[in-house]
């Protein structure tokens, strides 16, 4: 088996993280994997998912403990990315919830905002999005149409969000809309919408061709009104913001991608050492060991790349350009790795009761969310020519 083969890897190599993995692994065999089949049925997961990960500490690990959190660091959020992936587990969206939506509130919100946010989210009594995505525009942000218009005490916001994951049962979103329209200091800001508000409206969870079981939908805004007090950080900084947090949220895309390779590569050791062909284990054949100690070969070097991102981000020194690769060059590995182990199932891989099925299907709109591959191709490029966009923007600017 692949731990056969495979390095230790450091940053999971505390007791704590081993006694957290075997939580974890219970977690998921015991109370998820039973259930895929209905929650894909229904095109979302059931509620108390969500709270019984609350009740084993799974969500917001990392955030501090007088917000509800665990007070661990963002290993613990991996070690959970890794092995829920691993299973081909895509329907609870625990990731986008701790990894992305409580970050920005614990880094940009106020107090108060912490206060009645926070710890419910690590209960598992509130589900929470993020509504970048509009129908118009994708991994361009600045392009965003969505509204917020001052009144006051209050915005009134109009618009339309879309391939939000865990949307249509989140409780609370945010959402990036655009601040004083038509004026020097129009620019992107981010509000916290709950659900309940007036106005605020889900569309039909849209048919995937893979994590069937994660709920994805459109969000509307129909004059909804949000106080004054739901901006998160200033107003006009939230293209900022989101920059500045996209890393980690690349960086979480990554980390599942890795362990929806390892994945793939233990079922398809197991499923080929037990399957015949022509009198002999599948495994028997050069072609397959060769497939094999390639696939594996490419994720030990993944894995030594992310781990040491990892360590960056702990560190708070995680550049847009490492994670960039990071999430480029992860996605691009799982797919291949996947798409290979699917082979060597052969007709069998096809039939979704078989989890390479899923995972053949569920990975492939990783090259595609969190930013395409394309765009983290140009990041990477921009960084490579820093200068040279630097002297062309000044030119622009100055005709």
């Amino acid at each position: 088996m692949l731990k056969n083969v495979l390095l230790e890897r450091d940053i999971y190599a505390s007791e704590e993280h081993k006694m957290m993995q075997e939580m974890i692994r219970d977690f998921i065999h015991n109370e998820v994997i039973d259930h895929t089949d209905e929650w894909e049925k229904h095109g979302m997961v059931s509620r108390d998912i969500w709270k019984r990960a609350g009740e084993l500490g799974l969500l917001c690990m990392d955030m501090p403990v007088e917000y509800g959190g665990s007070g661990l660091d963002f290993s613990f959020n991996a070690l959970l990315i890794e092995e829920m992936a691993k299973e081909g587990i895509s329907g609870p969206g625990f990731s986008l919830h701790s990894d992305i939506v409580a970050p920005y509130i614990l880094k940009y919100g106020t107090e108060d905002q912490k206060q009645k946010y926070l710890p419910k989210m690590a209960l598992g009594d509130i589900i929470t999005s993020i509504g970048m995505t509009e129908p118009n525009c994708g991994s361009d942000l600045k392009a965003i149409t969505t509204s917020a218009v001052d009144h006051g005490d209050h915005y009134l916001v109009n618009g339309q969000k879309t391939f939000i994951t865990n949307g249509y049962m989140s409780d609370m979103s945010i959402v990036a809309v655009k601040t004083n329209i038509g004026t020097e200091k129009e620019g992107v800001s981010l509000l916290i919408m709950e659900s309940a508000y007036e106005g605020f409206e889900k569309g039909v969870p849209f048919k995937k061709i893979g994590m069937k079981a994660q709920d994805t939908c459109e969000l509307f805004f129909d004059n909804v009104k949000v106080p004054k007090e739901n901006l998160l950080g200033k107003e006009g900084l939230g293209f900022k913001i989101m920059m500045t947090e996209l890393a980690r949220e690349r960086l979480s895309v990554a980390l599942n991608a890795i362990g929806g390779a390892e994945g793939a590569i233990e079922k398809t050791i197991a499923y080929t050492s037990t399957r015949t062909a022509f009198k002999k284990p599948i495994a028997g054949f050069q072609n397959t060991q060769f497939k094999l100690a390639e696939c594996a070969t490419k994720l030990q070097i993944h894995q030594t790349f992310i781990d040491r991102c990892s360590h960056l981000l702990q560190e708070h020194r995680l550049t847009a350009e490492s994670a960039s690769m990071a999430k480029y060059s992860a996605t691009e590995l799982h797919s291949q790795v996947v798409d290979e182990c699917l082979q060597l199932f052969g007709g069998y891989g096809y039939i979704w009761d078989y989890p390479i099925a899923r995972m053949y299907a569920d990975n492939r709109v990783a090259r595609i969310y969190a930013g395409t591959n394309e765009i983290m191709k140009l990041l990477i490029a921009r960084g490579l020519f820093k200068e040279l966009f630097q002297k062309t923007r000044a030119k622009e600017n100055k005709s």
